[in-house]
């Protein structure tokens, strides 16, 4: 099978791309023709995961479909809240990975979770720079300088929540420049200078390798986020589905998210 990691909808209904998702990778040929018809293979295993998740569930995708040839996975990679949104609307999703609880309970209140969501993994955050850190920031307070190019998730995405009530508790009134609609793209702007800082997590900096630099939050401030995986009611392919998310649980699935940065639950 292909490895492939993507952001937007998954291949049964591109019709319900947004501009705040872009597709990443590449698809193979059973992938295309699922597109042209709008229908997904049998064989296909749609998942909804955060954006911040990106790289961890690239890795878990690929192991997955080693341990079940007969599979393919398909990741649609984006804000949590987005990604409800899409499921509420009806999109075919087979497993939701949330950055939160908020957006798993929203899902569970509109009854589009099979079984209860379980905690896979816990992350931090931490203030990222471009390289270099050619602003000199040095902690939060910099956050509230005018003169420097400050960005965040938007407040309705975890990763932006979480960092407006980090700044809360440290008592900054962020200069905001741009809100941006998932941790990624948020991330991409600082890596290309874009940005003089912003709030991401720990495991998003880690993931550029030297590109974007870390800043530590005081603990007093920083807060934890919890991810969860359920199964979507209705999902396509429920089977598989369930072993996604058993596999994902497993000591396997969390090595894998271990090495990516992710603390365990």
């Amino acid at each position: 099978m292909s490895l492939r990691a993507r952001t937007g909808l998954a291949v049964a209904m591109l019709v319900w791309t947004t501009a705040a998702c872009s597709s990443q990778g590449s698809s193979d040929d059973r992938a295309d023709a699922g597109s042209r018809t709008g229908t997904a293979r049998s064989g296909d295993v749609l998942v909804s995961a955060a954006a911040s998740l990106t790289d961890a569930f690239t890795e878990v995708e690929a192991a997955f479909e080693a341990a079940h040839p007969e599979l393919d996975v398909v990741l649609n990679l984006g804000g949590s809240s987005l990604l409800r949104a899409q499921i509420l609307e009806g999109a075919p999703v087979d497993v939701f990975a949330s950055a939160n609880a908020e957006n798993m309970d929203r899902a569970a209140e509109a009854a589009q979770l099979s079984g209860e969501p379980y905690v896979f993994a816990r992350n931090a955050l931490q203030i990222a720079v471009p390289a270099g850190n050619p602003s000199g920031v040095h902690g939060l307070g910099d956050f509230a300088d005018d003169a420097r190019l400050i960005g965040l998730c938007a407040d309705q995405v975890p990763c932006g929540a979480m960092a407006r009530r980090v700044l809360e508790r440290a008592g900054v009134v962020a200069a905001l420049d741009t809100n941006e609609p998932d941790v990624r793209v948020l991330l991409t702007k600082i890596e290309l200078g874009e940005l003089d800082a912003g709030i991401t997590y720990v495991t998003d900096v880690a993931s550029t390798r030297g590109a974007v630099e870390g800043i530590d939050i005081p603990e007093d401030v920083n807060v934890t986020a919890e991810y969860l995986i359920a199964v979507v009611a209705g999902a396509p392919n429920p089977q598989m589905a369930e072993s996604f998310v058993r596999f994902v649980l497993s000591a396997e699935g969390r090595t894998i998210l271990a090495r990516f940065g992710f603390a365990p639950p």
